[in-house]
């Protein structure tokens, strides 16, 4: 009977905690970054002839 009372202590007190802190230093975050684009603008033949032409607008 006395083990049934002291089970639910037990339990409780190995219940395990976890603690979130906020570092006192400020987290520094270095990157070499590379960027490269193309950009391909291909425009088709008879659309461009279209608007050379003057009577288009």
């Amino acid at each position: 009977m006395l083990w049934a009372a002291m089970l639910p202590i037990g339990l409780i007190a190995c219940t395990p905690t976890v603690q979130m802190a906020a570092p006192k230093e400020p987290i520094t975050v270095n990157l070499n970054v590379k960027i490269q684009h193309e950009i391909y603008v291909k425009v088709d033949k008879d659309v461009d002839e279209l608007f050379s032409d003057k009577g288009l607008f």
